[in-house]
């Protein structure tokens, strides 16, 4: 039987060679038979991309029962799996499972008998042939376009075999250079020929020319992103850093803010009217074990100024953020510049701690070297206090001039009675040297009530720091519940 062929073709009534199936619902199997035929052609195609890494000449058979296709809708998906096929050097040899078949002028044994005259005029054979060669035409069409073979009208199965094992054991590879410079990823044909007698030649009839980032489709950008998520090696094409912190924002949940920089001078800017344009394409994901998805940050960045010098002497930040509950993370963010096409990536572990067995309680630390105006609420990113949002430093790089802010937090301090009283400072070490230490701070309520958190920010002055490397202690001394931490993170003063 062909494929999709799961009813019987034809109109109840006295139509002159249509079945007799006396008055029985006959369903009209169009849209099945375009679904089903472009679910096999999109086989076709993810097979052959994912084949095309693989370098040299590659063979796929495919077994089929023949492949109707119904009007433009399955044409465009043969062509799709055609190009796809030819781009990665496949060939497809098809083979026909029905074998060899007899066609019985009253139909098989499995069909309503036909009425009127046509089983007896040879009109109805006809007809039978006419639908089956229709089924091989696509199975041919697949095959001579990717220079493969169509096997077809055959009980012996082996042929296909010991075909694409003859085709693959000896071939030659011609080679030449193309006077065509343009990288527009337009088809071109090729067509080789011999003046010799007697010989037939099996070639592939063109290829597809490389194309550069601007001759891509959306379909191939976004393709392109994904390959890059997927993939087990780095891309460094572009540099990209990245930052994250966590904040509990209840029991069981934590926001975690991501921050990624690209530095200026790697971002090309093109000239349009009077301002400098570029984009940033920006796709992150954050696996949990079994690298299952967590959450997924997808968003193109835009930028438009008068003048592109003072981009390029600086960074450029993305934020983002997700809501996570305790466990292990890994993140993975990839960011393309739209000018060349460049491509990087940067991948990171992210450990969000179980609160119930830590003595004091606190959030990441974050350093920031600027606040922007928000009109954010605090519940929905707790950096933001007072209208004014902390800003992440991902490289934790300051000039003297610029104000240095420290951001955390401590959680369910104090005793059980409701007693809190929290004193924090921050010492830097220039190696087992104490350089400076800021005043101690002390808290005795919670300026986070709704989530039980004491908020710190402090404003440190850079003038009294040298140029250097520093290590920065945080001291957290919850003196009512007698407990205490002391994170340490590293900066650079220039």
């Amino acid at each position: 039987m062909g494929a999709g062929q799961g009813f019987e073709e034809g109109t109840t009534g006295a139509t002159e060679g249509t079945p007799d199936t006396g008055q029985s619902f006959t369903a009209d199997d169009t849209e099945y038979n375009i679904f089903n035929t472009d679910r096999r052609l999109e086989a076709l195609r993810s097979i052959s991309e994912k084949l095309a890494r693989v370098q040299q000449k590659k063979s796929l058979i495919y077994f089929s029962s023949g492949m109707d296709r119904t009007g433009i809708e399955n044409q465009s998906q043969l062509r799709a799996a055609i190009n796809s096929a030819v781009r990665a050097n496949l060939a497809i040899y098809t083979m026909d499972i029905r074998g060899l078949q007899v066609m019985v002028p009253g139909g098989e044994a499995q069909n309503a008998s036909l009425r009127g005259t046509s089983p007896y005029s040879g009109k109805s054979t006809l007809t039978q042939y006419g639908s089956n060669f229709t089924t091989q035409e696509t199975l041919v069409t697949l095959a001579g376009d990717t220079g493969g073979r169509a096997y077809l009208d055959s009980n012996d199965f082996s042929r296909v075999f010991a075909g694409v094992q003859a085709d693959t054991s000896t071939y030659y590879l011609l080679g030449y250079r193309s006077n065509n410079p343009a990288r527009d990823g337009k088809f071109r044909r090729i067509t080789v020929s011999v003046n010799r007698l007697g010989v037939k030649l099996d070639f592939r009839r063109g290829y597809y020319a490389p194309a550069d980032f601007k001759h891509s489709t959306q379909e191939d950008r976004e393709r392109q992103l994904d390959e890059e998520l997927a993939s087990d090696l780095p891309t460094t094409d572009l540099p990209v850093y990245l930052s994250t912190a966590y904040f509990r924002i209840s029991e069981n949940k934590f926001y975690v803010p991501v921050s990624l920089v690209v530095p200026g001078s790697q971002i090309p800017f093109s000239r349009k009217g009077d301002q400098d344009r570029a984009t940033l394409d920006v796709l992150g994901v954050v696996f949990g074990p079994e690298k299952r998805p967590f959450g997924e940050s997808r968003d193109t960045v835009k930028l438009a100024l008068n003048t592109s010098e003072l981009v390029q002497r600086k960074n450029v930040q993305y934020d983002s953020a997700f809501t996570l509950t305790p466990g292990e993370y890994h993140l993975k963010f990839v960011v393309r510049e739209n000018e060349t096409g460049r491509l990087g990536s940067f991948e990171t572990d992210l450990v969000i701690p179980d609160f119930k067995s830590i003595a004091v309680k606190m959030s990441s630390v974050v350093l920031a070297g600027q606040l922007r105006p928000s009109n954010k609420k605090k519940s929905d990113n707790p950096m933001v206090r007072d209208g004014s949002e902390v800003i992440p430093s991902v490289t934790h790089v300051f000039s003297a001039g610029q104000h240095l802010y420290f951001y955390y937090e401590v959680y369910d301090p104090g005793r059980s009675n409701g007693a809190v009283r929290v004193l924090t400072s921050v010492s830097f070490f220039r190696g087992k040297t104490k350089a400076y230490e800021t005043p101690a701070i002390s808290s005795d309520q919670l300026n986070a009530p709704e989530r039980r958190a004491a908020v710190f920010q402090l404003d440190v002055p850079l003038t009294q720091l040298k140029p250097g490397f520093y290590t920065c202690q945080v001291n957290v001394i919850d003196d009512a519940a007698g407990q205490f931490r002391f994170p340490r993170l590293a900066l650079l003063v220039r």
